[in-house]
């Protein structure tokens, strides 16, 4: 057989294997046993058996108590102050995560605290769970095989999901959203699917402990206080998932991406804090076609074991590359070309360098060779390459001297970049078009000879792909003359950035550039003028800042569009510069 076949034939399996117990059992319940369908209402007279929403039980667990394996439970919307304990075979369907909760954080502590606890064979899903705090609880509590978890989002736990064994077996956690918690999901003495699942804000999104054998498969892990994944062992297997950590304090690497003594890490994308973390941290893993992005160091190798196989992935814009490791020449160190990743959108531009970059043994689901990143390999995603424009370039300068302007700018790094086009006006804020276009040039300078005298130049740069398709123009610099010999004042003047990501939840940030030295307010309004939150209120040097603005802080903020307003005074408190944007929070 063909190896590439039997690298995708072995993973392919694997997930079968495991997805066709649970239809096997599933399924074999309902032959073997006479179902019945009950219902939890807190509108119902609580009238068992509890067959109709008019007789609905008033708690969800006065109705299981009176269930039988195979049974199936509908709860409406309402809170349920209670624990859950399923019987082995049963359904519990939720209403939906926004209104159907199980909240259990007015129980005392104990040392076994958990919401929801599933034995085998059972269904629970459409749930929001509130369990007790990040620092106690469990949420879910599975100690059985052949369980599914999917659709719900829990809160406030030490465990969001906790999956012991006491051996190897089989369960689905799937489409859940787990929050403010220690561990998202814990796994240990199983070989469960773990997929679609978003973990935001844990101490640790992914863990595995002793004898875990799990997959895990397009989850999305947002600012771990430590690890993205947490491994212990040597057998599982991670594709096609999303890190992206965060500064959240702390000394120089206690975040990493994945951590990891022996697991198969293949399409992973892992996008880090620049001077911080380490996107990878460990020994005798395998690592093929993922990106590692803005880690203090993309791949650090530790402790003993075997050397890791670390080949055709893309490193960029990291500190340092490698720490105790050399790579070998099929990975690559590129501009991924991403469609919007301050959007959170990593799929590929049609001319990126990552596409058919992978493996070559691994393909995509089109059956081309696989492309490098997030949506690449066999459980990627099929989609359309856009050709998009470049970004604006950046870092544009000016040296004036005996009547000549010397442009510098940084040359922009896609892969499809051509040239460069050179605007220029005696009018701030002016358009670039044709009719200010002065010239083309492939390099990122140019010098402007001039044969006149002028009292101010206004210059801007686009960048032009192979296509034809032009950037957004770069920030604009000025240059104020006395006279045509003597040296110029060059400004790069005051600016207010647009707010990224845009839309933002729950955090976003605003920049901005001071041209020179001044006392700066930044404030956040809503729609109706009112303040929100003042950002910054304090004297500053002049250069470039940066400032986060978290809604966390407020609980109650609604979603929609928000204003951002800056204001900045000079020299004898004079005001010198002031401008507005909008933003959009989305809960």
């Amino acid at each position: 057989m063909d190896r590439r076949l039997r690298v995708r034939l072995g993973v392919r399996v694997r997930i079968f294997l495991i997805l066709l117990q649970f239809l096997i059992f599933h399924y074999s319940l309902l032959i073997e046993t006479s179902a019945t369908v009950r219902y939890v209402s807190k509108t119902g007279n609580s009238t068992p058996p509890y067959t109709s929403w008019a007789t609905a039980a008033d708690s969800i667990q006065k109705c299981i108590n009176i269930c039988e394996n195979g049974d199936t439970i509908y709860v409406a919307n309402g809170v349920y102050k209670e624990k859950i304990v399923m019987i082995p075979g049963l359904s519990l369907i939720g209403a939906g995560i926004d209104s159907c909760i199980i909240d259990t954080r007015q129980f005392p502590a104990t040392t076994d605290f958990y919401s929801v606890s599933l034995n085998n064979n059972s269904l629970i899903e459409g749930f929001k769970i509130y369990c007790k705090s990040i620092d106690w609880g469990i949420g879910i509590y599975v100690y059985g095989p052949l369980n599914i978890i999917r659709n719900n989002k829990i809160l406030f736990a030490k465990y969001g999901i906790r999956i012991h064994l006491e051996q190897v077996k089989y369960n689905l956690v799937d489409l859940n959203i787990i929050t403010n918690i220690e561990y998202g999901i814990y796994c240990i003495f199983t070989n469960s699917l773990i997929s679609n699942n978003i973990i935001i804000y844990p101490n640790v999104g992914l863990s595995s402990g002793l004898y875990n054998k799990s997959t895990y498969l397009n989850n999305v892990i947002l600012y771990p206080n430590y690890d993205g994944f947490d491994g212990f062992t040597h057998n599982c297997i991670l594709k096609n998932n999303f890190f992206l950590y965060e500064y959240r304090g702390g000394p120089l690497g206690s975040n990493t991406g994945i951590s990891s003594y022996g697991d198969t890490i293949i399409n992973n994308a892992i996008i880090g804090w620049p001077s911080y973390g380490y996107g990878f941290s460990g020994n005798s893993a395998t690592l093929k076609n993922n990106h590692f992005e803005n880690n203090y160091s993309a791949v650090q190798r530790v402790g003993g074991g075997s050397e890791l196989k670390f080949q055709y992935n893309n490193l960029w814009n990291n500190v340092i590359n490698y720490t105790n490791f050399s790579a070998d020449s099929t990975n690559i160190y590129r501009d991924p070309m991403f469609v919007r990743s301050d959007s959170l959108d990593y799929r590929l531009q049609k001319f990126s360098p990552l596409i058919d970059a992978g493996e070559p043994t691994i393909l995509d689901p089109d059956g081309t060779r696989s492309d490098i990143g997030l949506y690449g390999g066999p459980f990627g995603q099929r989609y359309v390459y856009q050709d998009l424009p470049p970004k604006p370039p950046v870092n544009l300068t000016a040296l004036v001297d005996t009547g000549r302007i010397l442009l510098r700018w940084n040359r922009n790094t896609e892969a499809d970049t051509s040239h460069y086009r050179i605007f220029c006006s005696v009018t701030s804020g002016f358009t670039a078009d044709s009719a200010t276009l002065i010239a083309t040039t492939e390099d990122t300078f140019y010098v402007d000879k001039l044969n006149q005298e002028y009292e101010r130049l206004y210059y801007k740069i686009t960048c032009v792909d192979r296509q034809g398709n032009q950037s957004q123009p770069s920030e604009e610099i000025a240059i104020i003359f006395t006279s045509i010999n003597d040296y110029p004042i060059t400004i790069n003047d005051y600016y207010l950035y647009q707010n990224y990501p845009n839309p933002f939840n729950p955090a976003t940030k605003i920049g901005y550039r001071l041209k020179e030295d001044g006392y700066v307010k930044l404030y956040v309004y809503n729609i109706k003028g009112e303040i929100v939150d003042i950002l910054v209120n304090e004297y500053q040097e002049g250069g470039y800042y940066e400032v986060e603005f978290n809604t966390e802080e407020f609980s109650q903020l609604a979603s929609g569009f928000y204003i951002y307003q800056i204001m900045v005074r000079g020299r004898g408190d004079i005001p010198v510069f002031t401008d507005s944007k909008k933003m959009l929070f989305i809960k």
